[in-house]
């Protein structure tokens, strides 16, 4: 029984594993076919998107070829079009040239006809001409016999006649136009000159050579001349102005004939003192920051000179030139003041005489420009000052009343009378001017550029009111022999050249300087 059992238990495990092998079976068929389906699927969605890849790229390429056609057939369509354009002028041209040219055969044809009819008009000419001469010889033979004279002994006397008639009517009435336009000439200027150098309130400008550097103890003395001289040394060859340290209490000179070096040592001792820090490169360094400085306020002075003054559209370089005349002097009257002052004085002798008073006002201004420039200096200021003004794109009329207002050119402009006698009025006020300052501060100049023609020199300054130069030479350019040499050409040119009272001492400075940096 047992056996029977285990026999049923052993046939029910083989069948349902059977069964079991069965199902699974089937089951994997089931998936074999579904995987098979899903791979069918997508072979026919790839072949799908393949297409329809392949119909937008064929569609694309479509586009774009009727595209380039398109474009190809308007730039032909274009150049057809211009082509023909082109072939059109073409044939107007030779329309028109077959035009002209009918017309100049038919001028030519015209221009025979008249050559001929003007041939044969001139040979009639000729012969009456011949006649009319031959009529004309048998008067004058007839007249000549009557009056027992020539016809050319008649023409002289005639013409003799009637010149000295002409002559003597002429002379009277030139008499009494001249004596009458004296008179109201004459008026009429007293009157715009009284009228205009009242209108004018001037001041009366004093130049000297001296200017005192107020201190406030013995103690910055001491400090601004330095161990063994050598601080003031240092500022007399970076400023070439004379420091004078005497006995006169709480106070230090500064001497130069040029004013512009006198304010750049007085600013560059003011900012020292202010500073403490005096010593030789300090000096150098302060000098060029006020040469900086001055140069700003210079071009500043120009622009308030000219805004007073109501003067437009002038250039930067002319507008330096005008604040520069602040520093400068003109037989001891203020060069600045003068341009002012003839300025004024030309724009209201304009509005007197019905002229543009503007353009006086500017002219008048700019009249002594060439006494501030350092360009040509061989020229006269006069010239020199036109020669500027054309440079910087002045008026013509300008320009030819600045080189006239000496008489050193020709005046072509109506406006160049008026600024040769407001000069004239500027200077000739009583207490405006000395000539003494003028010719010594030429003589000055003169030897400083004297000694800047050499090679080598760098500066050179005239101090100790011209007794002596100092020169100062590069350390590369010219040896201890040469500056020694240089020294004795110089005072032999100045002997030469110029005249001077006393003597002159001629010092050359050649100093070596080493210069290195830490990093």
């Amino acid at each position: 029984m047992l056996v029977y059992y285990i026999l049923a238990a052993i046939l029910g495990a083989a069948l349902a594993l059977a069964i079991s092998i069965f199902i699974r079976r089937q089951g994997l068929k089931g998936k074999r076919e579904e995987i098979l389906e899903q791979a069918r699927l997508e072979a026919e969605k790839i072949k799908n998107d393949a297409e329809n890849i392949k119909k937008d790229k064929i569609l694309q390429a479509k586009e774009r070829f009727l595209q380039l056609k398109s474009e190809h057939d308007q730039y032909v369509s274009e150049k057809n079009n211009q082509l023909r354009d082109a072939e059109n002028r073409l044939k107007q041209k030779e329309n028109t040239l077959n035009q002209k040219n009918e017309d100049l055969a038919r001028k030519i044809k015209e221009n025979d006809s008249l050559k001929q009819s003007l041939q044969a008009r001139t040979e009639n000419v000729d012969k009456k001409g011949e006649e009319y001469d031959r009529l004309i010889s048998q008067v004058n033979r007839q007249l000549e016999a009557i009056a027992g004279m020539s016809a050319a002994e008649a023409k002289n006397v005639l013409m003799e006649n009637m010149k000295a008639e002409a002559r003597t009517e002429a002379q009277a009435y030139i008499n009494d136009t001249m004596d009458e336009a004296r008179l109201n000439a004459a008026k009429e200027a007293k009157r715009i000159v009284i009228n205009t150098i009242q209108r004018t309130a001037t001041e009366t400008a004093i130049e000297n050579a001296v200017t005192t550097f107020p201190i406030e103890n013995d103690e910055i003395k001491g400090r601004i001349i330095g161990r063994e001289g050598r601080n003031i040394r240092a500022l007399e060859a970076a400023t070439g102005v004379e420091i004078v340290v005497d006995d006169t209490p709480d106070a230090i000179l500064l001497s130069a004939f040029d004013p512009v070096r006198r304010e750049v040592a007085r600013l560059a001792l003011h900012q020292l003192v202010i500073d403490g820090r005096i010593h030789p490169a300090r000096i150098e360094e302060v000098v060029a920051k006020v040469q900086k400085q001055l140069e700003d306020e210079i071009l500043e002075t120009g622009k308030r000179t000219c805004i007073d003054l109501g003067i437009h559209g002038m250039s930067m370089e002319l507008v330096r030139l005008i604040g520069r005349m602040k520093y400068r002097s003109s037989y001891g009257q203020n060069l600045l003041q003068h341009s002012r002052e003839v300025a004024n004085i030309c724009a209201i002798m304009a509005s007197e005489l019905g002229l543009n008073p503007k353009l006086a006002k500017r002219a008048g201004l700019l009249h002594d420009i060439g006494k501030v420039s350092e360009q040509d200096p061989e020229l006269p200021h006069a010239l020199l000052g036109m020669k500027i003004a054309e440079q910087y794109k002045e008026k013509p009329e300008i320009c030819n009343a600045i080189g006239a207002h000496h008489e050193e050119t020709e005046m072509t402009s109506i406006i160049a009378p008026l600024v040769l006698v407001g000069d004239a009025i500027s200077g000739a006020r009583p207490g405006a001017r000395r000539e003494v300052i003028e010719s010594y501060i030429k003589r000055l100049k003169g030897m400083e550029d004297l000694a800047a023609s050499y090679p080598g020199v760098t500066k050179s300054y005239a101090i100790q009111a011209g007794r002596e130069l100092r020169v100062i030479v590069g350390a590369e350019e010219v040896t201890d022999e040469q500056a020694a040499r240089l020294s004795t050409d110089i005072a032999q040119k100045i002997q030469e050249e110029m005249t001077y009272p006393g003597q002159v001492k001629i010092t050359v400075i050649r100093e070596t300087r080493s210069v290195a940096y830490a990093k």
